[in-house]
């Protein structure tokens, strides 16, 4: 019988989003490798940013552009 694989534990930051039209989302992932990076906030919104373009690609739904977000208390 053959082994079963198992993925390494990834490490990820969660993160609160406001979007300027008021909208929410909580607890997005993004990758622990790019918070600590010396621009840590631009990194961030940037992937942020391209998370959304990929959810608009799949849903045909735009996101509205991004007003803020924060760590996520849940961690």
């Amino acid at each position: 019988m053959g082994k079963k694989k198992t993925r390494a534990p990834e490490s990820f930051v969660l993160y609160d989003i406001v979007y300027q039209d008021g909208t929410k989302s909580s607890r997005r992932r993004i990758p622990a490798e790019h918070v600590g990076e010396l621009d840590g906030d631009k990194a961030v919104a940037s992937l942020i940013e391209e998370q959304d373009r990929k959810i608009a690609e799949k849903s045909g739904m735009p996101r509205a552009p991004v007003k803020s977000f924060t760590r996520s208390s849940g961690q």
